[in-house]
């Protein structure tokens, strides 16, 4: 059974793509079980009830992806 956990959308920073059913994948800054904010990549339902799996990055972490992008 899968565990209750709570989560606050804290910084919409990015809508990537939306698909025609009104999904959207977007890079938030996100709050999980009252934590620090962690950068937050996902697909989100249009009124953020419901979310696909997606990738969490500490702020080091999203510095390392940022100069890599940046690096190609």
């Amino acid at each position: 059974m899968a565990k209750d956990f709570s989560y606050e959308i804290l910084e919409e920073i990015a809508v990537l793509s939306e698909n025609a059913k009104g999904w959207r994948k977007e890079l938030n800054l996100v709050s999980w079980n009252g934590r620090p904010p962690k950068f937050d990549l996902r697909d989100w339902s249009p009124e953020h009830e419901k979310m696909g799996k997606g990738l969490t990055l500490s702020n080091e972490e999203f510095e390392a992806l940022k100069q890599a992008v940046s690096a190609m």
